[in-house]
């Protein structure tokens, strides 16, 4: 996408300017970031392991493979900084940069290469303590961000900046080495008080829970997919806010890049969100099958509705995890980093333009919608995820990143073209309308399927039919208060709350998970 847009920009039949800071982000560090982000999460196994566990997430079934442990330690390593130094080199050739300033051609690749071997060495280890990963990863790699910042604020050369960085990256190799040996002899340290220290070979005890432990098979069923997915996301998110709140101690007087610091923060548990969600999707793998349901889930003694229930109930409990973190984090680095009154003052302007009232529901609803947006993005693919269809599976994260490549350029072109802007805007309530009744007969089709599979309840899906009711009444009552100037038509409201409010795809992983788990 950066080279079409780059050939479209020298052949002069495109017009694109990234001189300003929101047009280099759309078109430029929007991409980047969420595939270096997930680069991050592919190439350290993070997506398919338990951040948050004391055991290492590098997967168990590799072990066996009849190769050594360095081996097994150096092609992950390897394949992660080939693509990073990729991404780096395509972006820096690709991109359009603003005019006027000299950007750098080696250090960077080198500075997301060791942010990725670290991350790998440092997630692989298994810990003695369960959240210890998380915390070890945050201090380290936030040194790692500091020394490099405190090297740019001194106006470091790149030949020293790859001085620095450079010599970690074998010793990150021999770290991650060393926590592939000890995961592959099963080594699981214990240091939770009264537990010894696991002998090779043999995995800590657990203390068992009592088996009056859970009332019913729902609920030890609800906590099995908090211990095995719900952990992942709040565990990212911890690990990427301080990389970008660290940005705040060098906006001062500089009021908008606070705003875009604080911006990013609030959209990184979404962005996370739809790439951990492909975990939370899986059922359970089965023997030869890792996108099937093995038979430990498909003979457990509990409903289709009462399993997807289970899976619904951990992506709320991640979604107000994941947001915690970022509603204390957000304010602490704004207080340390004394950047309050550059934020207060773009507040004041708006507070001027539209009023405190509306200030402050503006603030709320941001805050709300991206928390909504947090939990639809882990629920609203489920049903592709329940299938057991690999290709559904691992097609879902290409098409986010294609979307979010498409989204930058889209916007600019509609920015810099009146006339076509013109036209989205006239046809913006046909398009909606057309949206909203594919929605709806989606919707029908599959309460119609439910309600032959007998897979819910009557009451069940009347009981939904009228959640989803209420929830698009509200949203739309929200939406008419606050545009109630009359500039955006009432229809046009009703429509955007009915494409908003998740329903067909959230409705079918119930008859997904059947089919799923009964073929």
């Amino acid at each position: 996408m950066l080279a079409a847009i780059k050939l479209a920009t020298l052949r002069g039949g495109l017009s694109i300017t990234v001189d300003s800071p929101e047009s280099f982000a759309f078109v430029v560090l929007v991409p980047m970031t969420a595939t270096f982000v997930y680069f991050l999460s592919v190439f350290s196994f993070g997506l398919a392991g338990d951040l948050a566990g004391r055991q290492s997430i590098y997967p168990a079934r590799l072990f066996t493979l009849p190769v050594s442990t360095a081996e097994l330690a150096l092609w992950p390593m390897l394949y992660g900084s080939a693509a990073m130094v990729m991404l780096w080199l395509a972006t820096r050739l690709l991109a359009q940069w603003p005019s006027g300033i000299a950007v750098p051609t080696i250090w960077p690749a080198l500075l997301a290469a060791v942010l990725l071997a670290w991350t790998q060495a440092l997630t692989w280890l298994p810990y003695g303590l369960p959240v210890l990963r998380v915390v070890v990863a945050m201090l380290w790699l936030g040194a790692v961000d500091t020394t490099v910042l405190l090297a740019l604020e001194l106006q470091a050369s790149e030949s020293f900046m790859v001085a620095i960085l450079a010599p970690q990256l074998p010793l990150a190799y021999l770290a991650a080495r060393y926590a592939v040996a000890r995961a592959r002899r099963g080594e699981v340290p214990d240091w939770r008080g009264g537990g010894a220290r696991a002998r090779p070979g043999r995995i800590a005890a657990v203390p068992e829970r009592p088996r009056d432990g859970f009332r019913t098979a729902a609920r030890a069923q609800a906590w099995l997919e908090w211990r095995q997915h719900g952990r992942s996301l709040p565990a990212w998110v911890g690990m990427l806010l301080p990389f970008e709140l660290v940005l705040l101690f060098a906006a001062y007087d500089a009021p908008f890049m606070v705003l875009e610091v604080v911006l990013i923060a609030l959209v990184t548990p979404p962005l996370m969100a739809a790439f951990t969600a492909g975990t939370a999707r899986k059922p359970g793998p089965a023997a030869g099958d890792p996108y099937g349901v093995s038979p430990f889930i498909a003979t457990r003694p509990m409903s289709t509705a009462e399993l997807v229930a289970a899976k619904l109930r951990m992506t709320i409990r991640s979604t107000l995890a994941a947001w915690l973190l970022v509603l204390v984090a957000v304010p602490l680095a704004l207080s340390l980093s004394d950047t309050w009154p550059e934020l207060n003052q773009l507040t004041g302007r708006l507070s001027e333009e539209i009023g405190t009232t509306r200030t402050v529901v503006i603030t709320a609803l941001l805050v709300a919608g991206l928390m909504a947006s947090t939990w639809k993005q882990q629920v609203q693919n489920l049903c592709l995820g329940l299938t057991g269809r690999a290709w559904l599976i691992k097609g879902s994260a290409f098409v986010i990143l294609v979307l979010l490549f498409l989204l930058g350029p889209i916007v600019q072109w509609l920015v810099d073209h009146g006339t076509a802007r013109v036209a989205l805007w006239n046809s913006l309530p046909l398009i909606l309308a057309v949206l909203a009744g594919c929605k709806l007969l989606a919707a029908g089709w599959v309460a119609t399927r439910i309600f032959q599979s007998r897979v819910l309840s009557d009451r069940a899906l009347l009981t939904g039919a009228a959640c989803w009711s209420g929830a698009v009444l509200a949203l739309y009552a929200l939406f008419a208060w606050f545009f109630g100037s009359g500039f955006f038509p009432r229809h046009v409201l009703a429509l955007v709350a009915i494409l908003a409010t998740p329903l067909a795809r959230l409705s079918a992983a119930p008859l997904a998970l059947a089919w799923n788990r009964h073929r």
